[in-house]
């Protein structure tokens, strides 16, 4: 642990490895646990990168096809995770309401919104994509190759952990209650949405400071 060079990765390498060694104990495999003898490592808070709107839209300009533009779409929309997103069928869209059901972290079903333009994208894609309940044709790691296609033709960060950031960010920028967007993204608790929204809470702060500096 201590030759390790990944800064916060270090913390989920110690989860894996209590883990393990917990699961042991219990077993009776070991009797003398080693894993409470290490001090748990220490994560850093940094403000983590989320896209502008602008910056989105960017994204979706140069994508390579209506369904790689439905993906970003729907990302941004809502804050989906990787996992959420590949797994989508076409027989879990509510178009009326414009939500989607999904299962989410911890095997818990909940429906996710989308926008107006992410509706026309998915309903253009599935006019393309041939016969099936699969909106995409496509697994994760097939998702993932689209995504850094994209980085790498923008420079733009493009990576599911962003555009849940982004959709955490930019709810908030609109004026969205964190409890809400707790709610809309599948949070169970609002440490992450905090987490995510630092840095919208200090352009506010900002606004604010530059705002009694120029009545001065």
């Amino acid at each position: 642990m201590s030759d390790l060079k990944c800064h916060n990765a270090k913390h989920a390498y110690y989860r894996a490895i209590r883990a393990l060694c917990n699961w042991a104990e219990k077993e009776g495999i070991i009797t003398d646990n080693p894993i409470k003898h290490i001090d748990v490592s220490k994560v850093k808070s940094q403000i983590l990168p989320s896209l502008t709107e602008n910056e989105v839209n960017y994204l979706i300009e140069h994508a390579d096809s209506v369904r790689d533009r439905a993906i970003i779409s729907l990302f941004a929309d809502s804050g989906m995770r990787l996992s959420e997103l590949t797994s989508v069928k076409t027989s879990d869209i509510d178009w009326e309401n414009q939500t989607i059901i999904i299962w989410g972290k911890g095997g818990k079903q909940r429906k996710a919104p989308f926008t107006e333009r992410t509706s026309g994208l998915m309903r253009e894609c599935i006019s393309h994509n041939g016969k099936g309940d699969s909106l995409w044709h496509l697994n994760m790691w097939g998702i993932i190759a689209v995504l850094r296609r994209l980085e790498k033709r923008t420079g733009l960060p493009c990576n599911p952990h962003t555009f849940r950031r982004t959709f955490a960010s930019n709810l908030h920028r609109r004026g969205v209650d964190v409890e809400h967007i707790m709610r809309l993204g599948g949070w169970e608790n609002l440490d992450m949405v905090l987490r995510y929204t630092r840095s919208v809470k200090f352009e506010e702060s900002l606004r604010l400071y530059r705002g009694l500096e120029r009545s001065e």
